[in-house]
């Protein structure tokens, strides 16, 4: 596979000041030479690297100049991919693009498989598969700190952390073969307290990461939350509140809300994927009632739901059904519309049903009570503990099933040598804990896996 030059748009279609082209191959440089006309002449031959040239794509055949671009060569290995790389911008048009493509086309390069430069660039030792993974998140990442995590991954925090257990595996590898290799040697209790001791150090290492793993997962991936209540208990004033834009229309007529609003919002670097949903009620509205049906299957995959209630009506027949509907979910209790409040509002009964969650009085049209909203939704995901995204998290949830497995091997090794188990048996569990850990950074991986990551990415990265 490597020894084809491949080629693709590098940017998103459409209209805009510049679209990239981006060969890579051992024919890079020669197909680029063949399309290419430069404004000044060039010496093609010249080994030196990251060269940036003005001049115009023509096609060869009719001498047209197709566009006006800038075309830049970076010499394997010193480039993304290893290899040989020509990147050519050209104007932003769908138009000048396609045509440029399909010159390079038809100069022998091939199209880019999806995901297919990242995948060199693996292939090839430039990047390790963690590594080549966050590339995607930086892509996707929702908030400032999503990026930033996915950042200290592309630098390899998650692979020098894999790359130590994996060392420390090996060493205890190490002392395990030796008593398997020389059984007439008396293991000792003092040596196998040691293997024990070593064996426990690598299992909290692992649980470490594996702590961060559902913060990480929230990171990357945004914390779904759902705006549950009656209608007209201000469920769209809340969203526009959150979103501090009139992004829901907001009525004094019931039922306005018929289908499901979702936008995502920033709250100190979480992304929040947050639905505004139809009030939950009976109706013989077509329109309303699948709206309403719509709200209860999102009620089953939300992380957070977010329960409005009237300050001004009380608890009602209708919150009592909803409530019931979202007692074992994870729930922030909202009293709204405490600006024009005119009764008291009963929390005990809340508090029978919903003992551990908070409850809080806020007004969503005056923007009372948000900041504190805000401050709990963070304290909900975090648990109260203090994250950094300088810490190695875990947001990709086949490197979280990856060190589950390991673990798995890690504690059936550690039972063993307190059992006594012949080390032949340990050595079994502590190797498959090796290859497993070698899965997240690509060391023991199969290619169908490697297909199957790769596939995921966009084409022209």
């Amino acid at each position: 596979m490597l020894e084809d030059t491949i080629v693709a748009i590098a940017t998103p279609l459409g209209e805009g000041s510049i679209g990239v082209i981006r060969i890579s191959g051992p024919g890079a440089i020669e197909a680029g030479r063949k399309v290419f006309r430069p404004k000044k002449n060039i010496n093609w031959h010249i080994k030196d690297n990251y060269r940036l040239v003005y001049g115009y794509i023509v096609n060869p055949q009719q001498e047209e100049i197709i566009d006006e671009v800038l075309l830049s060569v970076m010499r394997g290995p010193h480039s993304f991919t290893a290899e040989d790389v020509v990147e050519i911008s050209c104007h932003g048009g769908i138009v000048p693009l396609r045509r440029v493509l399909q010159l390079l086309l038809r100069q022998g390069a091939r199209l880019a498989e999806p995901g297919e430069f990242s995948k060199r660039a693996f292939l090839n030792g430039r990047l390790d598969l963690s590594q080549a993974e966050s590339i995607i998140d930086i892509i996707r990442a929702k908030t400032d700190a999503g990026a930033q995590i996915a950042m200290a991954q592309l630098g390899g925090s998650l692979s020098n952390k894999i790359f130590t257990l994996q060392d420390k595996l090996l060493s205890l590898l190490a002392q395990i073969e030796a008593v398997i290799d020389f059984p007439e040697e008396d293991i000792g209790e003092a040596n196998l307290q040691e293997m024990s001791r070593n064996c426990s150090e690598i299992i909290k290492e692992t649980e470490q990461l594996l702590a961060n793993a559902q913060t990480g997962k929230i990171y990357r991936e945004g914390l779904q939350t759902v705006i549950v209540g009656k209608p007209n208990v201000g469920k769209s004033s809340l969203l526009n509140a959150l979103l501090r834009e009139q992004r829901a229309i907001v009525t004094e007529i019931p039922g306005t809300t018929r289908d499901i609003i979702e936008e995502v919002i920033n709250i100190r670097g979480i992304p929040i994927k947050i639905m505004d949903t139809a009030g939950l009620r009976e109706t013989r509205d077509l329109v309303e009632q699948l709206g309403v049906e719509k709200s209860r299957e999102l009620l089953n995959q939300a992380d957070l739901i977010l329960f409005v209630l009237d300050a001004t009506t009380g608890l009602s027949a209708e919150d009592y059904r909803v409530l019931e509907l979202v007692r074992d979910k994870k729930v922030i209790l909202l009293i709204n519309k405490i600006d024009v409040a005119s009764i008291g509002f009963d929390t005990e009964a809340l508090k029978e049903f919903f003992p551990k969650s908070p409850i809080l009085k806020i007004s969503a049209k005056k923007e009372i009570g948000l900041e504190t909203l805000e401050q709990v939704i963070m304290d909900l995901i975090l648990e109260g503990k203090v994250t950094s995204t300088d810490q190695v998290f875990i947001s990709n949830t086949r490197h979280k099933q990856a060190l589950e497995r390991s673990m798995d091997h890690l504690q059936e090794a550690l039972q063993g040598m307190k059992a006594l188990v012949p080390p032949d048996l340990i050595s079994i569990d502590i190797r498959s804990a090796w290859e497993i850990l070698g899965e997240i950074t690509g060391n023991t991986v199969g290619e169908d896996l490697i297909d199957r990551i790769f596939s995921d990415f966009c084409i022209g990265k």
